[in-house]
């Protein structure tokens, strides 16, 4: 065997792909310098014939290395690593207890008899103790409802309400779902909340998080918690309220100005809650619920606010010590004694970030409770991040659970003959093996916890990404392959045990018989009305979409259906790209005006709307037509992002843009239940809501 031919088995052993079908059908293969820069970033060395071999030895002893939990389908035997005869004794997750003998399955392995109840239980064999998770292998699905629902997508940051220092946060989520769910709405998704760098305002895209067991508390609304006058008052003592005021009547957040008043005003509100209900010596009720959030978060949560306190005192005195990567080596430990001695040393700021967690949690948990007493019968719905920022918390909490120095993106394409690298790190598939899928389910967990269901960005990711070396071309990537069928199964459990709908994000390059496979879980997969077309037939009619798919008009890195009509968003990608492309725009407004007619065509065809289709500064028309066309789908759920409900031309985010464009900053000019209330928007969510009836 040749230095390259181990080369390629170490890949293919450790999950990566050497060979790979581009977008166009046309077979690739991965070079072999980039193979081993991709390798030795997991800890396989190949620089040498030795070193990969060795590399491969490695992973015959993790493949030996027994793991800590299996899964299971309720009502189906499955087999483990163990001799046949073996006693064993499984302890249900109720405690109740059988003991038997495992089945000989040859080839060193046993079968277990099928397990009826889903759950983590506990099955004990010889000198090994395992947890099996037993999922019900269906999670809770839209199709569940037994009727066409529907619902608002809104950016949790631009939603606007009085005192909300100029970021939204919950109580506009809050009061957004109690109006939606009046006008019939059943579901609001909400844009990422995971916990940025509280340090760094620069750092305020949704997509790219720290953490995302943790929340951004510059979406809490401490109202629910302490009520609007003490809020207030804490606002006057920071000497912030008028430049809270300030920022809540700008059109365009201020991430770095807004956030400082914010921290300002919770920053004070701390020192008050520190000062009487954390002094009293018989705590009341808000002290005992902030020690029982603390409890519960445990280690993960403690870490996290020490790495907010070491960022906040790194970066804030050196701009070069942004990422903990680069911090003195023994902060790099979170286990070790230089990290315990600054915690130590700096515990009432730690204590800081806890409280900003706590009343993130707690606002968001309040209003998940307003949602569905308002009648909805999903809530809110929120997002997952395909990964998180490699300099954030968690990769430096969980060091050997994240592939720190590979970054995920997508590869080359037609449109990115380059590929894309999105600067996020991700699990490493080996570390999710090794520990049960701990990371994954806290994730989950996390997403699940106070909300209805929950977005999983970039799905494909259950089964495999692409990435790349930090600091490399994307083009010098290949696929990683992840444990498909147990991600599946854990979250089909978990959606089960937290009655949360999942819809998984499927857009762009799927692998083949994917979209079959979550469908399987119960996952929904999504409908984008702008991409559900073929050359040949045009635009598809409302029957081809799949009843346990959701469908929306758009998402939040395309173009609104006005801003589609109007052609505005290839003016925008103009301006920004330079007369050099001029030739590609003007193609691109030829094969838009094409477009128009093939989409209004079916608009008619559906009986949504009448010939003639309107000019394209008109776009108020194909806006309705494109509500009134989702509601005739099958589709059990249908998502209006609130910018398609108001009828703005402007998106949320441009991809490949960062100053250009406003990406993540647009606010609302009103309150959201305000702006669904004037007569186009509620005649828009009015058309959706008679799909109800149907």
């Amino acid at each position: 065997m040749s230095q390259d031919d181990t080369l390629r088995h170490v890949a293919s052993r450790a999950g990566v792909s050497v060979d790979w079908t581009d977008q166009s059908g046309q077979a690739q293969t991965v070079a072999p310098d980039a193979l081993r820069r991709l390798l030795a970033v997991m800890g396989l060395d190949c620089d040498s014939e030795g070193a990969a071999k060795t590399s491969l030895e490695k992973l015959d002893e993790i493949s030996r290395t027994p793991a800590p939990l299996v899964t299971a389908l309720a009502g189906e035997g499955f087999v483990v690593d163990a001799v046949g005869g073996t006693s064993a004794k499984l302890t249900r997750e109720d405690g109740v207890v059988f003991d038997f003998a495992l089945e000989d399955a040859g080839d060193g392995k046993a079968r277990v008899r099928p397990i009826l109840e889903p759950g983590y239980h506990h099955l004990a064999f010889g000198d090994r103790e395992i947890t099996v998770a037993v999922s019900p292998g269906r999670g809770r699905s839209i199709a569940d409802a037994g009727r066409r629902m529907w619902g608002l997508a809104a950016q949790v940051y631009g939603l606007t309400r009085a005192g909300d220092g100029g970021i939204g946060d919950f109580g506009g989520v809050a009061a957004l779902a109690e109006a939606a769910a009046l006008a019939g709405a059943d579901a609001l998704a909400l844009s990422p909340m995971h916990a940025g760098f509280s340090a760094d305002p620069h750092h305020f895209g949704p997509y790219s998080p720290s953490s995302r067991l943790f929340l951004n508390p510059l979406h809490a609304d401490p109202d629910f918690l302490f009520g609007e006058a003490r809020v207030a008052e804490a606002a006057k003592r920071s000497k912030t309220a008028s430049a809270r005021r300030r920022h809540e009547a700008e059109p365009l957040i201020d991430w770095p100005e807004a956030t400082r008043a914010k921290l300002a005003t919770l920053r004070t509100l701390y020192d008050s809650f520190r000062a009487v209900e954390l002094a009293d010596a018989a705590p009341d009720r808000l002290a005992s619920d902030f020690a029982a959030f603390r409890h519960e978060g445990g280690a993960m949560l403690e870490k996290h606010a020490i790495f907010e306190t070491i960022h906040g005192a790194r970066f804030g005195h050196d701009l070069t010590q942004w990422d903990w990567r680069g911090w003195p080596e023994g902060l790099r430990d979170p286990d070790g004694p230089e990290v315990a001695a600054f915690a130590h040393a700096n515990a009432g700021e730690v204590e800081f970030h806890l409280f900003l967690q706590w009343i993130a949690d707690r606002s968001f948990g309040e209003t998940q409770r307003v949602a569905r007493k308002a009648g909805m019968s999903i809530g809110l719905i929120s997002d997952l991040a395909v990964g998180m920022d490699a300099g954030g918390s968690h990769a430096w909490s969980r060091q050997q659970d994240v592939l720190v120095g590979l970054s995920v993106g997508s590869p080359p394409d037609l449109f990115n003959p380059n590929g894309q690298g999105w600067g996020l790190a991700t699990f490493s598939p080996i570390a999710l093996k090794r520990t049960g899928f701990e990371p994954f389910l806290a994730t989950l967990r996390a997403c699940m916890k106070n909300a209805g269901g929950v977005r999983i960005d970039h799905a494909m990711g259950f089964e495999r990404l692409w990435v790349a070396p930090e600091g490399a071309p994307s083009r010098e990537g290949a696929y990683l392959a992840f444990p498909v069928v147990d991600m599946l199964r854990l979250t089909a459990l978990e959606s089960f045990r937290n009655d949360a709908i999942v819809v998984g994000e499927d857009l762009g390059t799927v692998p083949e018989g994917f979209r079959e496979k979550i469908a399987a879980a119960g996952i929904a997969g999504m409908k984008v009305l702008q991409f559900e077309r073929s050359d040949a037939q045009g635009f598809f009619p409302p029957h081809y979409y799949p009843a346990d798919a959701l469908a929306m008009t758009t998402t939040h890195d395309l173009p609104t259906m006005a801003g589609w009509w109007s052609g505005a968003d290839i003016d925008l990608r103009a301006s920004i790209g330079g007369e050099q492309f001029g030739e590609t725009f003007e193609n691109d407004r030829v094969t838009r005006d094409g477009e128009r007619g093939e989409l209004w065509r079916a608009f008619v065809a559906a009986r949504v709307a009448e010939e003639p289709a309107p000019a394209p500064e008109n776009h108020q028309p194909a806006v309705d037509a494109s509500v009134r066309f989702l509601a005739e789908t099958p589709s059990r759920l249908v998502l209006l992002p609130l910018e398609d409900a108001l009828g703005v031309v402007e998106q949320p985010n441009l991809p490949g843009t960062l100053d250009e464009h406003p990406n993540w900053r647009r606010r609302l000019p009103k309150p959201a239940p305000e702006l669904i209330k004037e007569p186009a928007a509620a005649a828009r969510l009015a058309s959706l809501n008679r799909r109800r009836e149907r």
